[in-house]
């Protein structure tokens, strides 16, 4: 869909505003066409089943038909309108903002007089300018916003879509340490491969350091894809630790010397426990056994240790 518009007095103007490419109005009617007669026949035929269960075959047509006709001009409607769905979708962040915005600013105008409605609103834009994280917060969540446009100027530009000329349908984002992270569901006519060898032109269009594009988290299809737009390395930042605040005042204690390392174990004296005799520890095992004893007698001791038998 266009507008042209015409300057009075000064010529005719060529300008014309684009809201929906023409091929993609083209392919949105045929797709609209076949779902109504596609609905329309399929429903018809279920509804004429159904009630003919319950009334005449003639009675059951004349109830399917106005059934089947409504379901069919939903769907019609549904598939027509899905490519202005799709621009609402895209900015439906900036329409929710400015609703707010303005429906907010006359309840409150209308509520409360000047300088209680100047009170109200001081806060609510002076605090996040002025408080480092909500500020921070909020241009975070700014550039979120603007990367699902670039992202849609990238695949609308640069990047081949598909025969019907529709895009990529960009999901959410949200804000990383790094950048961003964008979802992005993909349409016939993209491929991951393709996206990995432009992103040096994503992350151009997208006023970054670099891009990433992967498979979004665990799931198996080729078609939902996770950009990840990098603007900032967390790595390189200094960053405030805690730590020195737990050091004392008077600085950093000396630490104690090391005392003497003992090279001997230096043991109480234990008092050495009698050893038993023979006839004690004999006596011991008789009585444990219930024999009486045998004593071996000992050798006569030589009396000369030079005897020789021989001699």
């Amino acid at each position: 869909m266009s507008k042209s518009s015409r300057r009075f007095g000064l010529g005719r103007s060529s300008g014309t505003v684009t809201v929906i490419e023409q091929k993609v109005h083209r392919s949105s009617a045929r797709n609209a066409r076949f779902a109504f007669v596609i609905s329309v026949i399929v429903v018809g035929l279920l509804a004429l089943t159904v009630a003919s269960d319950y009334m005449h075959p003639i009675l059951a047509g004349l109830l399917a038909a106005p059934i089947a006709t409504f379901v069919g001009a939903l769907v019609w409607v549904l598939v027509r309108v899905w490519p202005v769905l799709r621009i609402l979708w895209w900015w439906s962040f900036e329409i929710t903002a400015s609703l707010g915005l303005v429906y907010g600013w006359v309840t409150l105008a209308n509520a409360t007089p000047a300088a209680v409605t100047l009170a109200i609103l001081a806060p609510l834009v002076g605090v996040p300018a002025a408080v480092p994280a909500l500020r921070c917060r909020v241009v975070a969540i700014s550039w979120c916003v603007i990367v699902r446009h670039r992202l849609r100027v990238c695949f609308s530009q640069f990047i081949i879509a598909n025969r019907t000329g529709s895009l990529p349908l960009i999901l959410w984002a949200r804000p990383t340490p790094v950048g961003e992270r964008v979802w992005v569901y993909l349409r016939p006519g993209l491929s991951l491969s393709r996206l990995q060898s432009r992103l040096d032109e994503i992350a151009v269009t997208c006023h970054a350091t670099s891009a990433v594009v992967e498979l979004a988290g665990s799931s198996k299809r080729a078609a939902f894809l996770r950009f990840d737009i990098k603007r900032r390395e967390v790595l390189t930042a200094d960053v405030n630790s805690t730590l020195p605040t737990l050091v004392p005042a008077g600085g950093v204690p000396t630490p104690a010397a090391p005392g003497a390392i003992p090279t001997a174990l230096d043991l109480p004296d234990v008092p050495a426990e009698p050893t038993p005799t023979a006839p004690a520890v004999l006596k011991a095992a008789s009585s444990a056994n219930g024999k009486r004893p045998t004593t071996t007698k000992a050798a006569p001791a030589a009396e000369n240790s030079d005897f020789d038998p021989w001699d």
